[in-house]
């Protein structure tokens, strides 16, 4: 790439001291009202995803977790291993106390602030801290920022925009390059291009969306010559390389991992662009009008028959062409923010499936970058219009005020799933999934009755939701109402045969229903969907075992302490089928194995004292006997056979 010739030689004197002292009190600006902004989000516990991505993430607790994050792709729900990493420096900082994982994405949010200030200062636009304070404040962003699974949007953003502006600088754009002396310029620039492309890699990392940023220093590259050449191109291939690579990646776990090869979109290449030609608008809208924010938007039909559905995409083309026509009058930026705009949501659009299109075709989070497109084209629309500077300035702080305190309100909404979930149903009704996620936060509350409720009326709205269905089951089975979840969980299984926890959870109801023959088949579908769980084998024995079939269940038992040696419950049975069937040392060792790991169970202790009593250990035997008197105090049959143990060991001693 041509760079320019001109030699920047920086002045230690007072103009570029002050110009230093401006830039760190706009960057203080930024941060102080950003974490002023968020102020609710400190006392912010953890909403939907964030178990998965915090709570009860493994790969957090211990060293070969982290190279799991890196090394083993579906160790976590995405592959965005720096966003992991930086989960688990936390988790060993501070644990699971939601405040501190808060307060980085805030901290995040405002560098990322910071760095697109700068870059929009060296590329000369007027009022660029205005359009970096848009960027900090708009309540639009408070999805991305109060919620923790969205560390991927802060953390990327802050390395996109870093990035950007490190290859901003190395090729001279906006200002001139950055040289120090003639003799160590060429290796300056190279540090800086490999600064760059470093920062860009680990924007990769941390989400895949970043991939557009080598198209976005195109646009700027036209926005400010007018033209692009191949020497503008050439120095980008290995972003574009790195680009498309991430996210050949991101489609194969989103398909294979996070689950979208198991949903049926039925959406024609039209449906996909009416879909974002709404999409655009819609997120347009919520940036310049941030009313009923939501987390989890209306999900609408797309009809290609409904003539008007088709003006969102024929809306957009004819926009980017008037800006393209009107170039020359107003300049190339409305047209350079409204093609990165677009070109930035791209990957969010529809034309690649993503899990949460499930639910709602958009969401805040997806325009966390794109927006700041917007943001600079206002910046500049403002610096341009000809009132007084002044007024400007009041207009200006009038409106980022009035951003601030809705963003204030909106942090509130993430204080903790209940909260969340409440307000999505405010604001939309015809939620199914906050019906299905409020039902699951009162199931485990114990609120079973209000689950049930609101499972229900999940299932209303989308008849053909199995995961939904599935917890009404279970919560169904734990009220008592066996028969109503036997019903549910076939109805699951009609629509996902291959659901392994449905047949296991059907199965074990059947049993405690004393139906072992209706539940052996379900049970033996678990097994072979999860042949490595231990605790699917188990069950195929408990059933095997209830239909006489004792030497199966003895081989599935056997599995199942083979892939867990752990399994206390496992080594109980083996030790009861060993009994019977009078080996009677292969028993023993089972029943003592399943005391050691499980000192609290009754029943083993109770079996190895009977074990005992008939070879003649009565001294070991009451000792196992008392112990389980004292686990279950009020059994009649254990304090009886204690008593008969201990006559036993009395009439042996009197002579």
């Amino acid at each position: 790439m041509q760079t320019s010739k001109r030699r920047h030689v920086e002045s230690p004197g007072i103009c570029h001291r002050l110009l230093t002292a401006r830039g760190l009190l706009a960057a203080s600006a930024i941060v102080l009202i950003t974490l002023i902004a968020y102020g609710p989000a400190y006392r912010a516990g953890y909403v939907w995803d964030d178990e998965h991505y915090v709570e009860s993430n493994e790969t957090l607790r211990s060293l070969d977790g982290l190279r799991r994050i890196w090394f083993e792709v579906g160790a976590t729900d995405q592959y965005y291993p720096l966003v992991f990493t930086t989960f688990w420096v936390e988790y060993h900082l501070w644990g699971l106390h939601p405040v501190g994982y808060h307060v980085v994405n805030v901290l995040l949010h405002a560098a990322g602030a910071v760095l697109l200030l700068k870059v929009l200062t060296r590329m000369g636009l007027p009022w660029a801290i205005l359009a970096a304070l848009l960027f900090a404040v708009h309540p639009v962003q408070v999805e991305s920022v109060a919620w923790v699974t969205e560390r991927k949007n802060t953390l990327s953003g802050l390395l996109y925009f870093a990035s950007m502006l490190a290859y901003l600088r190395w090729a001279g754009l906006g200002g001139p390059a950055i040289e120090k002396t003639a003799e160590s310029a060429t290796a300056h620039r190279l540090r800086t291009y490999v600064l760059a492309l470093t920062l860009f890699l680990l924007a990769l990392f941390s989400k895949t969306v970043t991939a557009s940023l080598p198209a976005a220093i195109l646009l700027i590259i036209w926005w400010q010559r007018g033209q692009i050449g191949w020497r503008d191109v050439a120095p980008l291939l290995p972003f574009f390389v790195a680009g498309v690579s991430a996210g050949l990646l991101t489609a194969y776990v989103e398909r294979h991992h996070v689950g979208t090869k198991y949903v049926d979109w039925d959406l024609s290449t039209l449906d996909r662009i009416l879909i974002a030609g709404r999409a655009v608008w819609f997120y347009l809208s919520k940036l310049l009008w941030p009313r009923n924010l939501t987390f989890s938007y209306p999900r609408w039909i797309v009809d290609a028959a409904d003539w008007r559905q088709h003006l969102f995409p024929l809306g957009v083309v004819s926009a980017v062409l008037l800006l393209w026509f009107l170039r020359r009058r107003t300049g190339r930026g409305p047209l350079t923010a409204a093609l990165f705009f677009i070109g930035t949501l791209v990957p969010a659009l529809g034309f690649v499936d993503v899990y949460p299109m499930r639910f709602s075709f958009v969401a805040d989070h997806f325009q966390y970058l794109a927006c700041a497109g917007v943001f600079a084209l206002c910046a500049g629309m403002v610096g341009s219009v000809s009132a007084a500077r002044s007024a400007r300035r009041v207009i200006a702080v009038a409106v980022l005020a009035l951003l601030a305190i809705l963003t204030w309100r909106q942090c509130r909404v993430y204080y903790d799933g209940e909260t969340l979930w409440r307000d999505t149903l405010s604001k939309n009704p015809s939620s199914w999934m906050a019906h299905g996620n409020l039902a699951a936060i009162f199931a485990r509350q114990g609120r079973l009755d209000e689950a049930i409720d609101h499972f229900h009326r999940g299932l209303t709205l989308k008849p053909d939701a199995p995961h939904v269905e599935f917890q009404l089951a279970a919560v169904l089975a734990a009220s008592g109402r066996s028969e109503e979840a036997i019903t549910r969980y076939r109805n699951v299984l009609s629509q996902e045969p291959a659901f392994q926890q449905a047949h296991t959870n059907l199965g074990n109801l059947l049993l405690q229903t004393g139906r072992p023959a209706e539940a052996e088949p379900h049970h033996r579908r678990a097994a072979e969907l999860s042949p490595d769980d231990p605790l699917a084998r188990h069950n195929l024995g408990m059933t095997l075992s209830r239909l006489g079939r004792n030497q199966e269940a003895l081989d599935s038992f056997r599995e199942a302490v083979r892939l867990d040696p752990s399994l206390s419950a496992s080594h109980a049975q083996l030790g009861v089928l060993y009994t019977s069937r009078g080996q009677l040392e292969e028993a023993a060792a089972h029943l003592r194995e399943a005391v050691r790991l499980d000192p609290g169970a009754l029943m083993p202790r109770f079996n190895l004292a009977g074990l005992l009593l008939a070879e003649g250990a009565v001294d070991e035997a009451i000792v196992h006997l008392e112990a389980a008197a004292r686990i279950d105090p009020s059994n009649r049959i254990v304090r009886g056979k204690l008593i008969a143990a201990r006559a036993m060991l009395e009439s042996r001693t009197t002579p």
